[in-house]
């Protein structure tokens, strides 16, 4: 009995191995077709899904299900990623320059070279996948197109200091415009400008030549506004004091002209009541005047005795009345 057993093992185990190899491989297989139906997708991805060429879903963060060998899953990352624009990062992490892609041309036609960090992300996956063949290539080159068309509507002086905010933001504004009329599934996230300087020692010399000329101007500048507020408040005060000398010679003529005026009157109004008095005493004033040590004598060329006439400025002429009863008394 012994030896029949012994005799039968091999036989029956030679028999089943084939059997045993076939359910070992299927079972491989379907746990293969199994493990191959489903994939997970993380929060940094995208799945695009396909079946026979046609994409027929997009999968976010999860484990989903396909079909195997008829459904495809094309994974996408969506992070924000970084690229240099005039200019290459090395393995080592060192900033190799591009001056290709970094040197322009400015508004005052000065060469500049400007570096940009740009930052994009994949917002639509099914148009990164399939609108291009190279979307990062076709969104560096719409970052370079938009960038010179900003930068050359700048000085160099702006495209240095003062202007780089501003360059930043519209030339984000061009690249989301241009983006969104290619539809290459990328979207700006951020763009900023590393460094600009000119191109060359002998440029950057020579700008920092033009630096200290208007640092010098600059001075001088300050230094006449200072000069200018000393002096003007003291030029102002002369102006007002002339002024207020005009205005009071201006009154005091007026015035004068006015007492004038007034004293011709009333000479008038006495030269029309006795013409001939007011004419001698207009004459004798008037030799006064210009003859102030002439001595007047009345004689009537008979007289022995002179009577000098000192002065006529105290001579009251007579009133109507007076000159009436006068008149009457000789009559």
């Amino acid at each position: 009995m012994r030896k029949k057993n012994t005799g039968d093992i091999p036989r029956y185990t030679e028999k089943n191995v084939p059997k045993l190899i076939a359910i070992v491989a299927i079972a491989i297989v379907v746990l293969g077709i199994i493990s191959s139906s489903f994939y997970r997708v993380t929060e940094q991805e995208n799945a695009v899904v396909t079946m026979f060429g046609q994409v027929i879903r997009t999968d976010t963060a999860g484990l989903y299900f396909k079909i195997p060998g008829i459904q495809q899953v094309h994974m996408v990352d969506i992070t924000t990623h970084g690229t240099g624009i005039g200019y290459t990062v090395s393995d080592s992490g060192q900033n190799i320059p591009d001056d290709s892609n970094s040197v322009m041309i400015t508004s005052d036609f000065n060469l500049l070279d400007i570096d940009f960090y740009l930052e994009y992300k994949v917002s639509d996956p099914v148009a990164y996948l399939y609108s291009s063949n190279a979307p990062e290539a076709i969104l560096k080159n719409i970052a370079l197109s938009s960038i010179r068309s900003t930068v050359v509507n700048y000085t160099v002086d702006e495209a240095m200091t003062t202007g780089k905010g501003q360059i930043q933001a519209e030339v984000k504004e061009a690249m989301v415009q241009e983006l969104t009329k290619h539809n290459i599934g990328l979207q700006v996230v951020n763009i900023t400008v590393q460094d600009s300087e000119p191109p060359t020692e002998e440029i950057i010399q020579a700008f920092k030549a033009v630096e200290t000329a208007k640092q010098g101007a600059d001075t001088a500048k300050n230094n006449a506004l200072q000069y200018q507020n000393e002096k003007l408040p003291q030029a102002e005060a002369e102006a007002d004091r002339i002024l207020q000398n005009a205005e009071a010679q201006k009154a005091s003529r007026i015035a004068e002209a006015e007492g004038q005026v007034a004293r011709f009157n009333q000479m008038y109004e006495q030269y029309k009541l006795y013409p001939l008095i007011t004419k001698k005493r207009l004459f004798y004033e008037t030799m006064e005047d210009i003859l102030p040590e002439l001595k007047v004598i009345i004689t009537d060329g008979n007289t022995q005795t002179l009577y000098p006439i000192e002065s006529f400025s105290d001579y009251e002429v007579p009133s109507s009345s007076s000159s009436t009863s006068t008149s009457e008394g000789s009559n």
